[in-house]
């Protein structure tokens, strides 16, 4: 599949009674395209809404300052009155990675959020998580402490001059912290006992804080005063243990803060073990809100190490294996395209051919309709090979006798994993590449202006259905890597899928070069049409001779 940036936007708005002011905030994030607005939780008691929105990076931050600029107008801070802390119309607005981004480059989108917000908003932003300027900015509690009432005072003090926006107090909007931090999991593990004090000694020793160090029951403290602490297994995690009526069990509830330190599974298996040793069992577990991918997919193929499978398999098959393992399922069905992010925002639209059945992609594609053509069909035949690689790999990694090596064809089968969904993206991406140049035919042209503007579309459709096959070229020939791998060390029982999987391969660079040169013929840019071509015979070439090659040490097994 093709990499996408996502990050989460999770602002709160001091407004959580108020459904009217809530929702003309929220249609503001709703107008922003590429946005997807997931959830919307007012409190009453809190007087106060958190609101979870995803999408690319440059969108959400022009999502989150409508947003902004929105409650700065419907909110009247001065007014304000609820049982959390506050300090602003919108308090907080942090930002989150989610997939394909670093902390690095979601700091630089808080950065730029905070400087358009404060040059063109009455209000003062603090920066505060990884995107803190200080060093004791980074606590949000530091950051809020005095609330609202203590702005005046605050905003006088150098020290907490804002990061961007005025050093005045507005009573309207008071101010608002921009953050960037990590993703937070709130995960509950079920135990098979209703003791609460269980619960909470197998809490104790995985958080962070730990529990505090007692001799013959008195708390040990040290020279201060301060009451010593024997910390617990997992960093970056919260943990306390209560009893569910509902499910008539005890839990361990946590917080992951941090998941690149704490991973979801290591929680698990952390709690389980404790258990272990207290005599309880670990029954399942239950995940509350959404998750990123990455989240499951790790845990999958942590499960699928402790039993020597091989990890190249399918996104689907990993993810259940992860449901199956940490029990996300014992206490009601679990569905993944309603609790991982990025299946929430999928696009079913980009998604037509690859979608469809063998028999409809078939029919599709001989129907009057120019598309999907030779380049899709390329691309799909190259996403072939891949797989009948893959199935190689996968093959030799649970051949009996050869347990000692399936860590190395589990490497070769999640590589060729990652080539055929690689594929599978340009068989949708090709056709889409033909329909933009016919976009582009049907511009009008009736001006100078118009014809210019033509021109230009013309011609980046036509580059980009020149560079889509030419990457079809690339990725298949890369595939041949690991067919002539698998046809030289997998199980000789498939070496002639090996073979055909050359052949595909073989098939979708040559179909893909002709997709190349017949785009080519259409773009007035020699220098560039030249270096393509170039490009695209000596892929050709290479693949021909991988092919022959590979050919050669099938047929010589079989």
């Amino acid at each position: 599949m093709a990499s996408r940036q996502l990050i989460e936007c999770v602002p709160n708005f001091s407004e959580g009674r108020d459904m009217k002011v809530i929702k003309q905030i929220t249609d503001e994030i709703e107008k922003i395209e590429g946005v997807k607005l997931l959830d919307v939780d007012p409190g009453k008691a809190t007087n106060r809404t958190v609101v979870t929105f995803v999408g690319p990076p440059n969108a959400v931050v022009e999502a989150a300052y409508q947003a902004i600029k929105k409650a700065s107008e419907v909110i009247d801070m001065s007014k304000h009155k609820g049982e959390h802390p506050r300090m602003g119309a919108t308090d907080v607005c942090p930002l989150i990675p989610i997939s394909n981004i670093t902390m690095d480059e979601v700091v630089e989108y808080a950065k730029k959020l905070g400087e358009k917000a404060g040059s063109t908003l009455d209000i003062p932003f603090y920066l505060y998580e990884s995107a803190a300027t200080h060093p004791d900015r980074r606590n949000l509690a530091t950051v809020r402490a005095g609330e609202y009432e203590g702005l005046p005072k605050k905003l006088k003090d150098p020290h907490w001059k804002p990061d961007y926006g005025p050093s005045s107090f507005n009573p309207k909007t008071g101010a608002t912290a921009i953050g960037a931090r990590d993703f937070l999991v709130a995960y509950n593990v079920n135990l098979n006992t209703t003791s609460v004090r269980r619960a909470n000694a197998i809490a104790f020793d995985v958080r962070e804080k730990g529990r505090v160090k007692k001799l013959k029951n008195e708390i040990q403290r040290d020279a201060n005063g301060e009451a010593i602490r024997i910390p617990g297994a997992l960093k970056s995690v919260k943990a306390i243990g209560w009893y569910i009526d509902e499910y008539n069990q005890a839990q361990i509830s946590m917080n992951l803060t941090n998941i690149s330190i704490t991973k979801l599974h290591e929680a698990f298996e952390a709690c389980r073990e404790s258990a272990n040793r207290r005599g309880i069992r670990v029954t399942g577990s239950e995940l509350v809100g959404l998750v990123p991918k990455k989240v499951l997919l790790d845990a999958g193929k942590y499960f699928l190490a402790q039993q020597q499978r091989s990890l190249g398999i399918s996104e689907e098959e990993i993810i259940q294996i992860a449901v199956k393992s940490l029990g996300l399922d014992e206490l009601g069905p679990f569905d993944p395209k309603k609790k991982i992010i990025e299946y929430l925002l999928e696009d079913n639209e980009s998604n037509l051919l690859v979608g469809k059945n063998l028999t409809e992609f078939a029919n599709e594609t001989a129907s009057e309709s120019p598309a999907p053509g030779g380049g899709s069909i390329a691309a799909y035949l190259g996403s072939l090979g891949a797989a009948l690689g893959t199935m190689v790999a996968n093959l030799s990694s649970h051949k009996r006798g050869w347990d000692k090596r399936w860590e190395e064809f589990s490497l070769v089968a999640e590589e060729g994993q990652q080539l055929k969904d690689k594929l599978l993206h340009l068989v949708d991406a090709d056709t889409a590449a033909f329909n933009a140049i016919i976009d582009a035919v049907r511009m009008p042209k009736g001006t100078a202006a118009e014809k210019e503007l033509r021109s230009k579309a013309m011609n980046a459709a036509t580059k980009n259905a020149i560079e889509v096959p030419l990457d079809v070229m690339k990725t298949s020939n890369a595939c041949f890597g690991l067919l002539r791998k698998m046809a030289e060390i997998g199980n000789p029982n498939s070496v002639s899928d090996a073979g055909v999987g050359a052949l595909c391969c073989k098939a979708a660079v040559y179909g893909a070069y002709l997709n190349v040169k017949i785009n080519c013929k259409d773009l007035d840019d020699a220098s560039y049409v030249s270096s393509v071509i170039e490009e695209a015979e000596n892929i050709l070439k290479s693949a021909q001779k991988e092919e022959s090659d590979i050919l050669k040490i099938v047929e010589k097994k079989l």
